[in-house]
């Protein structure tokens, strides 16, 4: 029981706060003109957070925390997507019609594979957690506390995403979300100078 509630609890806590992957899979639930057109972006993020689950139990998170090089990589790629990903959300304008949709499935998928690998914090914190925290168990009790993350995870990306069509539904007008749009492009611009004072 313990692993599970552990799991269950850190992976929440670590996921809750309001980050560039969790803006792009609520902005893409309220794009779409289905919830089922939105799907690439939830599973492509879940499955993501998922592989990097697994590598933190594997311990690959110690790997990457020595290599500053790659750390550096990883940080600086972080910073041009996410400059190009505020002007994008910046500029975006709300689907009101029900047959009108968001971004592409390739899109879609790109833009959520960027925001879940080329987020260092993702990779040096998240996965770092998980991977200590796994530490403390073994075996069996290994993997209830490893999948119990990994439910949470999906979970909770599939929530934003449904969370997105219900304010879609709540503004007909599509004037909240341009604001939602105006405010979450801010929120990743300060992402990415956080990131630029970091790499410097």
């Amino acid at each position: 029981m313990e692993p599970l509630v552990h799991g269950f609890l850190l992976a929440f806590g670590l996921i809750l706060p309001l980050g560039v992957q969790n803006v792009f899979i609520f902005s893409q639930g309220a794009e779409q003109s289905t919830f089922l057109k939105a799907s690439p972006a939830v599973i492509t993020a879940s499955l993501c957070d998922t592989l990097l689950i697994l590598l933190a139990v594997l311990g690959v998170s110690a790997l990457v925390a020595q290599m500053e090089g790659l750390r550096l990589l990883l940080m600086g790629g972080g910073v041009l997507f996410l400059i190009f990903m505020g002007y994008t959300m910046w500029r975006a304008r709300p689907q009101v019609a029900e047959n009108v949709d968001g971004l592409p499935m390739k899109k879609q998928v790109l833009f959520a594979l960027s925001v879940s690998l080329l987020n260092p914090h993702a990779i040096l914190d998240t996965v770092g957690v998980i991977g200590t925290s796994a530490l403390r168990y073994e075996a069996y009790d290994t993997w209830i506390f490893t999948f119990t993350c990994i439910f949470v995870s999906w979970c909770w990306f599939f929530g934003l995403a449904l969370a997105g069509r219900m304010m879609k539904r709540l503004d007909g007008s599509g004037k909240l979300f341009m604001v939602v749009n105006k405010c979450s492009a801010i929120f990743i611009w300060i992402t990415a100078l956080i990131l630029l004072r970091e790499l410097f």
